[in-house]
């Protein structure tokens, strides 16, 4: 699995973990709506009411969330590449179409890989931020802690779909 881009601990987030599953199954769980329900959100956190993905760049991904104190959350980025069973990247920088985005919320660009590992499939979440102020709002939030929970999700639900 080969990185697009250069790691940068004072910038970047990464969570890694392989799991017992065919890479197909990954990739349907992280690209199709109804399972993206299923885990995207942390479900001691809330839960995902909406989610829609136009797997194309400059496709849409948008998915909204509403936290367990009844607040509602719309999260729409913008789609850069789409390989299919192997890398799936978007932003929160962009809207669809690449139009420029405005948001009250820290910028990311989530880049999700995977690659087969023997019968199972190796994934890797990263996310990169913008600057170095960015990166500690986002860790002084609890958003790497609710990512981490998320990713964990994510791996029981392919599990659950074997």
């Amino acid at each position: 699995m080969s990185n697009p881009f250069k790691f940068d601990p004072k910038l970047d987030f990464s969570i890694e973990r392989v799991i017992d599953a065919p890479v197909r199954l990954a990739w349907e769980a992280l690209t199709r709506p109804e399972h993206l329900k299923q885990w995207y959100m942390p479900r001691q956190w809330g839960r995902v009411t909406n989610a829609e993905l136009d797997l194309r760049p400059g496709g849409i991904v948008s998915i909204d969330i509403a936290t367990a104190d009844g607040k509602s959350f719309p999260n729409v980025g913008c789609i850069l590449e789409a390989i299919p069973m192997q890398r799936l990247v978007w932003t929160s920088m962009l809207f669809p179409g690449y139009r420029p985005a405005v948001f009250d919320d820290v910028p990311i660009t989530a880049i999700m890989a995977m690659e087969s590992q023997g019968d199972g499939t190796r994934y890797v979440f990263t996310a990169l931020h913008r600057d170095a102020a960015d990166f500690e709002k986002d860790m002084a939030s609890g958003w790497a802690e609710g990512t981490t929970i998320a990713v964990d999700q994510f791996v029981e639900h392919v599990l659950a779909m074997k």
